[in-house]
């Protein structure tokens, strides 16, 4: 009996022994234990590719793309050997069981939970911490893991921005001594411009989900859609002074999180206390981090029924190794590991436990608008007329979000609410018009991105309160109460007729939306000369806007017959339908050959970037040059900028930031200005050149204030600056859209403001865009901010010399979503002159 006993043990020992002996814990991989150093990036996936090999009946690893800079991208599907045999049928079920794939479910799908780290590259804990997590995830001797295996599948993304993390990586490597130094003076507690946080581009990921601007972001949107998990984790750092964060949430909750999301939000608080409590580890809940900005790492699952949670370690960047906090403790990356590890399995826990109740809740969150449609307003209708770039953009966006959409098949009258003045009113829906409505799955997510306004329950928010894609995308809009369905949308390809019988005097190409600026912008690109109709005019009963573009025969002879071939297949490429001239006379307006129409040259761009500039403000720029407007742009950092010579560039951009020891002396670029430069000046930049000899914007003179009215108790202090402020609201800007920074544009433009500024109209320049007096459209501003932005600049120009100075005190490229501003910007880049 004594034998068997000892026989029965051995075997039930032997997948024990045999994953000691095949499977390396991260460090006897790695050679070093976690958090003695900083791992780089393929030394992670090292490792990750190491564990699939070991283990092939519990670990799938499947690329999904690489970063800009060619790092590999992949997630990790861990599950047990049932579920990992059966991973694609899971995968399709989920899909089938909320409407996004045809079908009906085979079998019963089990909680899908992914877990993302590093999404900020030197919140560089996250990518350590996920080598143990995957680990003790095929660890047999580890009764927790196992049991959440039993009915869960996990997806661990390793590292979304391995970009961010290596430029991270390398610079602590290269700075840190034998052993971390904790003097806050040592070097590597300071880390440099622009920091690892952002990737390539220097765009912050995390604010991207939505929008999708970034490769990166569209990649990883690819894979997660083609998932739609039940829980996402976005683990994260903050400051090195902080504790740990994790759900629930704080306040605001967007109005649309249900009634089940907001209860699980305390159940992951409750399964991770238990681990802080056990090991006496300090952390919070209910403050800073809240669910409302729907473009954030828990926003955009939870709006897209899943149950969205953030985790935040205390750290960062200036962290180290190794940190001396305030409160005397020393905070070390291998504690920083221990909490991001222990919240992993906690999260991974409570849905484990609950998994029945979180695959029903999930499916209801996408059943029950397909049945009854979702919120206060069933359909949205845009108006599409003369906006074929605008509705181009918007529904390739809805495309890449997997929101359904269809186009009016037929004219009807309609009572809904217009967007741009929130009163009910009756309108015609006419053929071609954009209808999206909220009786499809994604119908909760559809009202959450075209409500005409936010609702915010309390305003000591996070981020930005106001986003509606029509105002992001300059598309008149109603929201109406009832079902609105169309059909297919009535194409008419783009084309250009040609007479090959006569010589073309002119091509004339429409300046309406962004597309039209990098039809241009290939032009130039390729030498072609290019003519700007100042005025307006009608041809052939056509009327044509100021902006419209006229590409002239004349001024072009030296491409020969390449002329006709390069304008065409550009505006091929660009979707744009050219209109043919066989004579420079028009039917009303100036002629071809007018004065008033200038000619275009193509300019040499420069753009500042550097200690003191913003870097996701210098990050829109270069993004809107390379990668949407593929256009040359040059990068000049302020370290060496007061050596450049100006004179080689036509176009300057400086971005948000503060340029005092960038720029100690203004007169040389006002001389270049007045040589025939451009300075476009852009956001907090232009606090710097306010009230200076030369230029024309100044700040309001202070009023007279009651000093008692500032009388407020030091518990509120955090309240009470929020008064000041604007958290991201949209605007209606009054535009000049006869002058060239507002071609393109109707008399409003809606903006999406974020910073206060008090500045008095030009004198003597051109206010193009303007606030009056009426406040924000949509989005919080402050008691006080309110009464500042009246009757102030938004966009405007002033003449010097032979140059302009374009001021503009919002960025139109914010993020890189604001679909409607990119126009604007290309008018200050190209048309004013």
């Amino acid at each position: 009996m004594r034998q068997f006993n000892k026989l029965l043990l051995f075997l039930l020992l032997i997948p024990f022994l045999s994953f000691s002996q095949n499977i390396k814990t991260p460090a006897e991989f790695l050679g070093y234990n976690l958090g003695d150093k900083f791992s780089f990036h393929y030394r992670i996936l090292d490792y990750v590719k190491y564990v699939e090999s070991q283990k092939p009946g519990l670990v799938k690893v499947i690329p999904y793309g690489t970063t800009s800079e060619g790092r590999p991208l992949v997630y990790v599907a861990v599950a047990n050997t049932e579920n990992l045999g059966k991973l694609e049928e899971i995968r399709t079920n989920n899909l089938k069981s909320i409407g996004l794939m045809d079908g009906k479910p085979t079998a019963k799908v089990p909680p899908i939970a992914w877990l993302s780290y590093n999404v900020h590259g030197n919140e560089a804990v996250s990518s350590e911490a996920v080598m143990r997590v995957l680990y003790e995830l095929v660890n047999p001797s580890n009764a927790t893991t196992q049991r959440i295996l039993k009915n869960t599948v996990v997806i661990l993304d390793p590292c979304i921005n391995p970009d961010g993390r290596d430029r991270y990586a390398q610079w602590y490597n290269r700075y840190v001594g034998k052993t971390p130094d904790l003097n806050l003076a040592s070097v590597e507690h300071h880390e440099p411009w622009p920091g690892g946080r952002f990737n390539h581009y220097l765009f912050d990921m995390n604010r991207d989900w939505a929008w999708q601007t970034q490769h990166e972001t569209r990649l990883r949107m690819t894979a997660y859609n083609s998932w739609m998990p039940h829980l996402h984790g976005d683990f994260h750092e903050m400051g090195p002074n902080s504790t740990y964060y994790f759900a629930p949430s704080a306040r605001p909750y967007h109005e649309d999180l249900s009634k089940w999301q907001r209860e699980f939000q305390g159940h992951l608080g409750d399964y991770n206390k238990k681990y802080f409590d056990e090991n006496g580890w300090l952390y919070f809940t209910k403050e800073s981090y809240d669910l409302f900005y729907p473009s954030y790492g828990d926003t955009y699952p939870s709006y897209n029924g899943a149950i969205g949670a953030t985790y935040e370690q205390g750290g960062g960047g200036a962290a180290g190794l190794a940190y001396p906090r305030n409160d005397g403790d020393t905070l070390t990356l291998k504690s920083r590991i221990d909490h991001h590890y222990f919240a992993s399995i906690g999260t991974l826990e409570a849905i484990s436990e609950k998994a029945d109740k979180v695959t029903e809740e999930f499916v209801k969150f996408f059943d029950d608008p397909q049945k009854k449609g979702y919120g206060k307003y069933k359909s949205f209708v845009l108006k599409t007329a003369g906006k074929a770039g605008q509705e181009k953009a918007l529904t390739e966006l809805l495309d890449k979000l997997q929101i359904k959409y269809s186009y009016a098949d037929k004219k009807q009258t309609l009572t809904g609410v217009n967007f741009s003045n929130h009163k009910d009113e009756s309108f015609s829906v006419e053929n071609n018009d954009l209808i999206v409505n909220t009786f499809q799955p994604k119908g909760t997510f559809v009202k959450v991105l075209f409500e005409p306004a936010t609702a915010l329950e309390d305003s000591n928010t996070y981020d930005i309160t106001a986003w509606a894609l029509p105002y992001a995308y300059g598309l008149k809009a109603y929201a109406v109460g009832s079902r609105v369905d169309g059909g297919k949308k009535t194409i008419a390809a783009p084309k250009t007729t040609l007479d090959v019988q006569k010589p073309v005097y002119a091509y004339i190409a429409t300046w309406k939306s962004f597309g039209d600026a990098g039809f241009l912008a290939q032009l130039l690109k390729n030498k072609v000369k290019v003519r700007v109709h100042e005025a307006g005019f009608k041809l052939n009963g056509e009327s044509y806007a100021p902006g419209t573009l006229l590409i002239t025969r004349k001024g072009n002879e030296a491409l020969g017959a390449d002329f006709n071939k390069i304008v065409t297949e550009e505006a091929k490429k660009a979707g744009i339908s050219l209109i043919t001239a066989y004579s420079g006379m028009t039917d009303t307006g100036l002629d071809m050959g007018s004065s008033s129409v200038s000619h275009l040259d193509a300019p040499a761009v420069g753009f500042v970037l550097g200690t003191g500039v913003s870097a996701t403000a210098a990050g829109d720029v270069w993004h809107y040059f390379e990668q949407q407007l593929n256009y040359p742009v040059t990068v000049i950092d302020q370290s060496y900028f007061s050596r450049i010579d100006l004179w080689k560039f036509n176009v300057l951009i400086l971005p948000d930031g503060r340029y005092a020891e960038t720029i100690r002396d203004t007169k040389e670029i006002l001389r270049w200005v007045s040589d025939g430069g451009k300075l476009i000046i852009m956001e907090g930049a232009t606090n710097f050149f306010a009230g200076k000899d030369g230029f024309e914007l100044k700040g309001k003179k202070e009023k007279e204030k009651d000093d008692t009215k500032n009388l407020k108790a030091f518990g509120e202090r955090e309240r009470a600056a929020i008064s000041d402020q604007i958290v991201g609201a949209i605007y209606k800007v009054n535009m000049d859209n006869t002058h060239p920074l507002a071609y393109g544009y109707d008399k409003e433009y809606y903006s999406l403001i974020k910073d206060v500024y008090d500045n008095d109209l030009l004198k003597n320049g051109w206010n193009v865009g303007y606030l009056d007096a009426s406040g924000p459209v949509t989005g919080f501003t402050g008691k006080n901010a309110r009464e500042k932005m009246k009757n102030v600049p938004v966009f405007a120009v002033q003449e010097s010399g032979k140059g302009k100075i374009i001021y503009m005190m919002e960025s139109p490229l914010f993020r890189g979503f604001w679909y409607n501003g990119k126009l604007l910007f290309a008018n200050a880049v190209f048309m004013v002159n």
